[in-house]
């Protein structure tokens, strides 16, 4: 017996119908369905923040959230950010050089997108203590925070 049901959902501000075990963690969805690729596997229990995307505004886990919560709720990816690389972050993460491997940047930028969206201008303590829900498993934490600073100084 299947279990595929029909969800509308609205995911960097456009409508999308998906077809899916309504089980299925929005991550998912949007990696293989979708192609937003941007949005990464790492631990699929809420550990690390590679998944993080906004649901409401609010940084959550991707992997934590089955499909069937997200109707009616606003989804933003990495490529919903901006869609030319403009966002403030972006331009704050190359020109502190953040990334190395890579892998959890978008997850990064997401927590810090959120930060920076209900307090345009953190401390470093605010920084360091909003950021602590992310691994990066290179070590760029203080290339992380000098650009999270450089965004909110720079705006």
């Amino acid at each position: 017996m299947s279990r595929m049901t029909t969800t509308s959902l609205t995911i960097n501000g456009r409508r999308q119908s998906i077809t899916a075990d309504p089980d299925t963690p929005l991550l998912w969805v949007l990696r293989e369905q979708l192609k937003l690729t941007g949005t990464k596997f790492g631990c699929g229990v809420g550990q690390c923040g590679a998944c993080m995307v906004h649901v409401d505004g609010q940084s959550v886990y991707s992997c934590l959230l089955p499909v069937k919560d997200m109707a009616g709720r606003n989804i933003t990816t990495i490529e919903g950010l901006s869609a030319d690389g403009s966002h403030p972050l972006q331009k704050a993460w190359l020109a502190e050089q953040v990334p190395q491997c890579g892998y959890c940047q978008s997850g990064q930028i997401m927590r810090a997108a959120d930060l920076l969206n209900n307090n345009p201008r953190p401390t470093r303590e605010e920084i360091v203590g909003h950021m602590n829900t992310n691994i990066c498993r290179c070590g760029t934490y203080a290339r992380i925070v000098r650009a999270i600073e450089r965004a909110a100084k720079e705006g």
